[in-house]
């Protein structure tokens, strides 16, 4: 096993490594392009190519580059800030500068299951819409959403297919989301997951479950899984006030205002 001497000289050389790979992350390369190889590095710096991946790697964690199976090592799109308010992909995307886009992989009418029923306050078995698509960013998949809405909320909601956006369909019903309840966690993709989201090497995501209220009540609840690579969390801080109990049976329940 090295020793602590041996550790503290190759600590220095990784950074190095790093910095001058963020350096040209930031300043000479495109996002897609390919980074010098490891020979090419290992000979620049005079280091190991185990110095070298320790760099790369640590990179990679943090989303500045992304390594393709069989490609290389190449500079990956910034990561997307993950607002903590009552809003649409879409409306996220739009403010990012970016074109979304959805494929519709399931939507119909369906019994509620029981945690869903629980939750939006309706009897088990009672009729919802179901609908669950797979959310693009430029064309690129970013996230799978899945929501339920009872039927006997909006009736017609989806007679004329599953809208492009729930929001904007509920206030056309006159259903106006006001506010939300929203878990997040962090996970490891399924395998279905993995394939949807082109995933690559990566295993990370992002869970949110939302419940949305208008000023009738529950009328939405919603499960989303997003690329943990191309996500972080970003959250207002305010002062703190008198703490309450979540009214969602899951861990780490938020609460926001419509801004």
């Amino acid at each position: 096993m090295p020793s602590d001497e041996d550790a503290q000289q190759a600590s220095p050389k990784y950074l190095k490594v790093r910095d001058y790979l963020v350096g040209l992350t930031a300043n000479e390369l495109k996002i897609g392009d390919p980074i010098p190889s490891e020979r090419t590095l290992t000979q620049l710096f005079g280091v190991s190519r185990m110095t070298i991946r320790h760099a790369i790697e640590s990179l990679v964690s943090e989303g500045v580059l992304e390594k393709i199976q069989g490609r290389g090592t190449f500079v990956s799109a910034p990561r997307m800030d993950f607002e903590v308010r009552l809003s649409t992909f879409g409306e996220q995307m739009e403010r990012l500068g970016l074109t979304a886009s959805t494929k519709v992989i399931d939507a119909g009418t369906v019994p509620a299951p029981a945690e869903v029923a629980s939750i939006l306050g309706v009897s088990p078995g009672a009729a919802t819409h179901h609908l669950r698509r797979l959310r693009y960013a430029d064309n690129k998949p970013m996230a799978i959403e899945e929501a339920w809405i009872p039927v006997q909320v909006a009736p017609t909601l989806f007679d004329e297919g599953a809208p492009a956006s729930l929001y904007v369909a509920l206030r056309a019903q006159g259903l106006d989301p006001r506010w939300g309840e929203e878990t997040l966690a962090a996970d490891s993709a399924t395998k279905e997951e993995h394939s949807l989201l082109e995933m690559g090497n990566r295993t990370a995501v992002l869970r949110a479950t939302r419940r949305t209220h208008t000023e009738r009540g529950a009328v939405m609840f919603s499960r989303a899984c997003f690329r943990g690579d191309r996500y972080q969390v970003w959250v207002p801080l305010a002062p703190p006030v008198p703490s309450s109990e979540p009214s969602l049976s899951l861990s780490t329940t938020m609460s926001k205002e419509d801004a």
